[in-house]
């Protein structure tokens, strides 16, 4: 069975959030990529407490995708040190799993 994960960033604009989800989905690393926000972040950076306006993608993917979802993120984010968490999902509608997976493939590539 196919390992699906959901895999989260931020960013400081909406169109860095924007152009990180339609590559993931024009490269079928992610069936579907949701954008929220403006949400408020607060932080230590390099010994201060930061706070920051960003806006929060949401991928749902395999576990396959996320090296090649990993290597995206850095190559197209503007921080020094992007967050990037995956997540398992341990349960989701048969018919929901079911679309994930047919459009992501098995994931095992990183470009089904």
């Amino acid at each position: 069975m196919t390992a699906f994960w959901q895999v989260s960033t931020t960013t400081g604009n909406r169109e860095v959030a924007t152009r990180i989800a339609t590559e993931l989905v024009d490269r079928k690393l992610a069936a579907c990529v949701q954008i929220s926000g403006p949400i408020e972040s607060a932080y230590r950076w390099q010994g201060k407490v930061e706070r920051a306006e960003e806006w929060l993608c949401t991928a749902k993917t395999t576990e396959g995708h996320f090296a090649a979802i990993e290597q995206l993120v850095a190559d197209l984010h503007p921080y020094d040190v992007p967050e990037l968490i995956a997540t398992p999902i341990v349960g989701g509608s048969e018919a929901y799993l079911a679309w994930l997976a047919g459009e992501l493939g098995d994931g095992s590539k990183g470009d089904s």
